[in-house]
């Protein structure tokens, strides 16, 4: 068994104790974007998995909506990434 050679880390582990691999990020195909995918994408960036640059690459995200991402989560939490809830924690 070979190992692709890949830029930076394989996996990072959570402040949780949880490890989170590439293997986990979502597809690159991906256009439905739920609240926890969403979430896997900012912890991996935060993190240091991914680049923010590699992944907005990679799941062709603008700036500005992967910064909304971020700051929800950074703000109020993973729940905030829920669509039936943007307004209940949007700034005003």
């Amino acid at each position: 068994m070979y190992l692709k050679k890949l830029d930076g880390p394989r996996h990072v582990t959570l402040p949780d104790g949880t490890i989170l691999t590439r293997a986990d990020l979502p597809p690159e195909d991906t256009r439905r974007w739920v609240a926890s995918r969403k979430a896997v994408v900012v912890r991996a960036v935060v993190y240091g998995l991914i680049s923010e640059a590699d992944a907005l690459e990679r799941y062709a995200l603008s700036a500005e909506e992967f910064l909304l991402w971020r700051n929800a989560v950074e703000t109020h939490g993973d729940k905030a990434l829920r669509v039936t809830t943007i307004q209940k924690y949007r700034q005003l």
